[in-house]
């Protein structure tokens, strides 16, 4: 469960900040989970960011996270959640 949520913060941070990869590389820079029920079967995971992108481009070396919910197929119950806290390291 942790590297699919990990794997679905990182396709939202490239979405979002993919046009800032010339200037800045996204890191993951800590996480914390939590296990809610089992996932038996399919799941699936959602991201969101938690700050508009325009604030987070904003600053020298910005933090924000992306909240990420792991759902199971079958029913939606949440299995999981994640916030995983990215920022945007400066190139050199």
């Amino acid at each position: 469960m942790f590297t699919l949520a990990e794997s679905a913060s990182g396709a939202i941070v490239m979405t979002a900040f993919g046009n800032q990869l010339g200037r800045a590389v996204p890191l993951a820079v800590g996480a914390e989970i939590g296990y809610k029920k089992l996932a038996m079967g399919p799941v699936t995971a959602t991201a969101e960011l938690g700050r508009p992108v325009a604030d987070a481009v904003a600053g020298e070396r910005p933090e924000f996270p992306v909240k990420v919910l792991i759902t199971r197929d079958s029913d939606d119950a949440v299995t999981g959640e994640m916030t995983i806290v990215w920022t945007l390291r400066p190139n050199k």
